[in-house]
């Protein structure tokens, strides 16, 4: 049987995103960064000037403009710029290399490119970027946009804007590429308004609050979370580096009521020996994900801030699907219930829904889903079949309606024919006093198919321990699952969006392989 979540709001309008704030305090706060901050008033003022000088540079509605920016102010203000004149918003992640920043200009089809003056030297290095047809546009620190506004020419007001359909794209997000090449995930200005709105109804959101993402806000999660924060007349503070010094600085100077980071990051801010107890006092809703919450960040969370993670389970396909209601249970573990306007069906491998407590495969429909992935039709229908999303993970759900994860489908380690989840094997060795991170992959085995191999990186402040005593250590909690092979790194290879590189960590055990 399919599962379903609450029913999703009326859903809220991109073209006045900043009505609530507007309404209640037009002086007040709406974003803050270390330097400075900027009322709801002129953040108004400032995304519509944006918008108007995007006109008579000449982008027009429908045009893809992308942007490689990093967290600041400017960030939020050309979103609210685009999402008004109808352009679709294309975000690079900041730590995207030329060759990936020509991938995705030139799988976006992107009509101009919004950098930070500190990248000039990569968008100099990139084949594609020079030949956009509406070229680059500079800015810079502290100036923001004030030479991209005196570029556009002069003249009276830009054309009325259009007209904007539901069905218009708004956003490309790029997949972080673990399993490919990254891909244009594209949300129509429908889907777009429905990941706004399911979040708003998920977290709470009160006007008047403010949240707080240490994460990129390139990627859906901090995206969407700080524009449902405007939409419900909510403040935001932006970290502009993803470090435990600027994410205590903000905690102090700005009391958040939501703070969303992901697991590697929060671990660096709890064993921050300048963390204060006091921090993390405001904060009524901690949100991770993206990869499990290991037990061990869960249990120095609960000691810093008196209460659990809230573990959510997202894509950049449909945005927050899973998450515990803030004013209900939070099941340590657990990847919460189901967002507002999801609907979750769990299947085998032949296709067949499976009961309650019987792990199955994921699959996902919601008003808040993907059109497509860009220009890419056979991804978009090998993922989208018959309106649901298939998202490979392995999820079980309780007779609460709970989802715990199980796995990512390709990540699966068959072991002696027996099904190993990589992230059950990390959880027991992260409970090792002397292990900081850890990471778990399969490697081909003639007798075995695949053995478990655990590469960790290990705290200073602890005896290192040998191998055989982690390998018992993680028996004693898992059993067979238990890895065969334990290999020490100076530091755990993430992706662009920080989580755990697992292909990196599979050429790592390959190239050893084929060692002289």
């Amino acid at each position: 049987m399919a599962h379903h979540g609450p029913a999703l709001a009326p859903p809220v309008d991109l073209n006045r995103l900043l009505e609530a704030g507007l309404c209640r305090e037009p002086a007040a706060p709406a974003l803050q960064d270390l330097t400075h901050a900027i009322s709801w008033a002129d953040l108004e003022c400032q995304a519509e000037q944006l918008a108007r000088a995007y006109r008579r540079l000449g982008l027009q509605r429908g045009d893809r403009l992308a942007s490689l920016i990093p967290n600041r102010v400017e960030l939020i203000v050309h979103y609210l710029a685009g999402l008004r004149s109808g352009l679709v918003l294309t975000p690079l992640n900041y730590r995207y290399v030329p060759p990936e920043i020509d991938h995705a200009l030139t799988v976006s089809g992107a009509a101009a490119l919004v950098f930070h003056g500190e990248r000039l030297a990569d968008v100099q290095a990139s084949t594609v970027a020079g030949r956009l047809p509406l070229g680059c546009l500079r800015i810079d620190d502290p100036t923001g946009f004030e030479d991209l506004l005196a570029a556009a020419p002069a003249g009276g007001d830009a054309p009325p804007w259009p007209a904007l359909a539901a069905d218009d794209p708004s956003f490309i997000y790029f997949t972080s590429g673990r399993t490919g090449r990254p891909k244009g995930v594209t949300h129509s200005r429908a889907s777009f308004a429905a990941v706004l709105t399911s979040l708003i109804q998920a977290t709470e959101l009160r006007a008047g609050e403010e949240v707080l993402a240490g994460s990129s806000l390139a990627h859906i999660a901090s995206c969407a979370l700080f524009l449902a924060a405007l939409a419900a007349g909510a403040s935001a503070a932006i970290a502009s580096r993803i470090d435990a010094p600027t994410v205590e600085t903000l905690l102090r100077r700005h009391r958040p009521a939501v703070l969303l980071m992901l697991p590697a990051a929060l671990f660096e801010l709890l064993r921050d020996e300048k963390l204060l107890p006091t921090d993390l006092r405001s904060v009524r809703l901690c949100i991770s994900g993206g990869d499990k919450v290991p037990h061990q960040l869960q249990e120095e969370f609960r000691r810093a801030a008196g209460f659990g993670i809230d573990e959510c389970f997202g894509m950049s396909e449909v945005g927050y699907a899973t998450l515990a209601p803030p004013s209900g249970p939070n099941r340590i573990g657990s990847v919460g219930r189901l967002c507002p306007g999801f609907s979750a069906s769990l299947r085998d491998e032949d296709g067949t829904e499976v009961g309650t407590g019987v792990e199955g495969r994921l699959w996902i429909q919601a008003p808040s889903q993907m059109v497509g992935y860009w220009d890419n039709p056979q991804a978009t229908a090998d993922t989208i079949q018959q309106g649901w999303v298939d998202t490979g993970d392995e999820m079980r759900i309780d007779a609460d309606g709970y989802f715990w994860f199980c796995g990512r489908r390709k990540q699966i380690i068959v072991h002696d024919s027996s099904n190993i989840c990589p992230q059950e094997v990390e959880e027991a060795l992260a409970e090792h006093p002397a292990v900081d991170l850890v990471a778990v992959i399969g490697i081909q085995d003639p007798v075995h198919g695949e053995n478990v191999r655990a590469y960790v990186t290990l705290r200073p402040d602890q005896p290192a321990p040998s191998d055989a005593e982690l390998i018992a250590f993680a028996r004693a909690r898992v059993g067979y699952k238990a890895p065969e092979e334990i290999r020490v790194l100076p530091e755990l290879p993430l992706t662009p969006v920080g989580k755990t590189d697992r292909l990196a960590l599979r050429q790592l055990a390959a190239d050893a392989l084929h060692a002289p």
